[in-house]
């Protein structure tokens, strides 16, 4: 029988009111996994854009406009309040004038409901580019305290979810220093426990426990030391290589006396080139499923989707992106 690995994230949510705005409320792939998440009552979808486009769109599938929450930027009631609110955040980084004019914009606008509590979560990325997600979520949500910047983890899913790990950064940092991917690591092993696998991160790169010497793997003996002295609670070791980390016998001849090696089951990519490249190694010749990029380290959870994803990767990035919500 096939394990849903989303039955547990679905159980989470379940009842628990959670609301997710979506910018792109026009876009079909939206509206499809809005409904399913409605009629499933997971979460509360908000619908941002053109209040009669989106009803016409509703209306062209079967659906009725009220079962859904829709919003208008250029036509909300407390439009004038979170222009205040956004004054604020950006700390006179912008006018009252030019506010008004950024918060039509509706990756600002929907940022802006989560950040004033209006929203519990944000999942964008259908027809916009990352940077039109994640750059309103770093001006007004920004990171948590101890995290500089965000990341992007996939769960990486084979065997009907039997077999699941998470593969970070693969998505968001070119060269990530030392004190980033040790931040990047703590994250990942966070996101790890999301979805019921225990943690034990490895730290990854071209040598294995001092097998070979350069910048790029100090780097990663650097980066695990800080990790480690900030998270003492979690299996975190490095420097190895990917079949030291994940090949049971290979781990015991390289790094015999790691808690990590062999068993890993949360994989840090030492820049984003190698992580990209890892991932869709595993996508393509392992079959396995990639899941995300599920963004890490903000304040509260806004989730970028793939331009190229379909109705169910939708579906599947909301839940996610409510279940980081109760973290």
């Amino acid at each position: 029988m096939k394990n849903d690995l989303f039955d547990g994230l679905k159980a989470k949510i379940a009842g628990k009111n959670l609301k997710i705005v979506f910018p792109e409320g026009i876009e079909p792939r939206i509206i499809g996994a809005a409904y399913r998440l409605q009629s499933e009552q997971l979460v509360t979808p908000i619908l941002l854009g053109n209040v009669e486009e989106i009803s016409a769109t509703l209306r062209s599938r079967g659906l009725q406009s009220s079962l859904f929450t829709i919003i208008d930027p250029a036509d909300y009631d407390g439009f004038d309040e979170m222009v205040v609110a956004f004054v604020e955040r950006r700390a006179g980084k912008v006018t009252e004038e030019q506010a008004r004019d950024v918060l039509l914009d509706v990756n600002y606008f929907g940022t802006m409901l989560v950040y004033m509590g209006l929203a519990d979560g944000l999942v964008s990325g259908a027809v916009h580019s990352t940077a039109d997600t994640v750059r309103p979520a770093l001006q007004i949500i920004k990171t948590k305290p101890g995290i500089s910047r965000t990341s992007g983890a996939f769960l990486m899913v084979r065997a009907y979810g039997q077999e699941k790990y998470i593969f970070s950064d693969c998505a968001i940092n070119i060269k990530p220093g030392a004190q980033e991917l040790a931040e990047i690591a703590i994250d990942s092993a966070a996101t790890a426990k999301l979805f019921d696998i225990e943690p034990r991160v490895a730290m990854l790169s071209f040598s294995t426990n001092g097998s070979g010497a350069s910048e790029d793997v100090t780097k990663v003996v650097e980066a695990t030391k800080i990790a480690k002295d900030l998270r003492p609670d979690l299996k975190i070791d490095g420097e190895m290589q990917f079949d030291a980390a994940f090949v049971p016998e290979v781990g015991r001849l390289k790094f015999p006396n790691s808690q990590v090696a062999g068993n890993a089951s949360v994989f840090v990519f030492p820049d984003l080139q190698s992580g990209n490249i890892g991932y869709k190694i595993a996508q393509r010749l392992g079959n396995f499923e990639a899941i995300g990029p599920i963004l890490q380290g903000l304040n509260k959870p806004v989730s970028d989707l793939s331009r190229g994803s379909n109705e169910e990767d939708v579906y599947k990035l909301s839940i996610i992106t409510a279940a980081q919500a109760l973290m």
